[in-house]
């Protein structure tokens, strides 16, 4: 999802960016799968909408810096 995902335009409540494949790399302190680090991850249900589209678009540019990731 998080290739075709646009948060930005995405209209209703967002999804998780969760792709189950939770690994949290110690160097980076992100998680292997979504790139959100664990205080998103664990904030997530909690977060407002406007909270998790900074999560998104946050993990989004995260992909763009780590090209290995899931």
């Amino acid at each position: 999802m998080a290739e075709s995902f646009d948060p930005a335009s995405y209209q209703g409540r967002l999804p998780s960016p969760c792709i189950s494949h939770c690994v949290m790399v110690p160097e980076t302190g992100l998680c292997q799968g979504c790139l959100r680090n664990i205080d998103e991850i664990v904030g997530w249900a909690s977060a407002s909408e406007a909270c998790k589209r900074t999560i998104w678009l946050a993990t989004i540019e995260r992909r763009r810096n780590h090209p290995g990731a899931a």
